[in-house]
Order: structure tokens, then sequence, then C-alpha cells
């Protein structure tokens, strides 16, 4: 009886002590599982945060593509309008430039051809 007692305690001692190792192997197997949970993450952050930088920078040449016209084109635009021409006066009310202005990219456009006088101060497109 004695003997069967002095098992059961050896037996009780290696059980407990096999019982805190178990738990000190699933703490450290927690912690590596966090660890590599930390890691995965950021990976998958930064790859996030490198797609709308490319995006933008794909974006902002888009932006640009808006061009503002030059005076001469504003004249010709309205010169092109009308199929029997367009005096001086006109052309001020509509595009808001002085008479200097308009006599000046009137004769731009003479010189690249896309204009021709109708009469005196009256134009039309070429």
């Amino acid at each position: 009886m004695k003997n069967l007692k002095k098992n059961l305690k050896s037996v009780d001692k290696d059980l407990r002590a096999l019982a805190k190792k178990v738990d000190g192997m699933i703490v450290t197997v927690g912690k590596l599982e966090k660890q590599k949970t930390l890691k995965a993450k950021p990976v998958k952050k930064a790859a996030a945060q490198k797609a709308p930088v490319k995006k933008i920078a794909f974006k902002k040449p888009a932006a640009k593509k808006p061009v503002k016209l030059t005076a001469a084109d504003t004249v010709f635009g309205f010169i092109k309008r009308y199929r029997k021409g367009v005096d001086v006066s006109t052309l001020m009310e509509k595009t808001g430039f002085n008479k200097r202005k308009i006599y000046d990219n009137v004769k731009v456009l003479k010189k690249r051809g896309k204009i021709k006088s109708a009469g005196i101060g009256v134009y039309v497109k070429a």
C-alpha cells in the first residue's frame, strides 16, 4: 500500500510538471502567432498604401489635360462661327478684348492662313 501511494505521488508530480510545460508551450505558440499576424498586417498595409500613391500619380497627368485657350484661339473660335464674317466691334463684345488685342490676334491668324478679310474690319474663316 505504501508503495502504491509513493508511486501515485510521483506520477502526480510528473503530471503537474508536464502540465506546466504544456502551458508554457501554449503561451510561446500564442506569442509566435501574434508576431506572425503583426508582421503580416504591416506588409498588407504597406501594399495598400503604395497602391493609392500609384493611383494619385496616374491621376495627376489627367488633371493637367485642360489647356487654356490662347487669345488667338479665342478670336478664331468666334470668327469661325459666323459664315458672313465678324466685325471688330462684335469680337470686342464677345471676347472682352480691346481693339489692339483683336487686331494683333487677327494679324497672327492671317499669317497662319486661318482667316481672311471680307472687308475693312470684317473677318471670315479661310
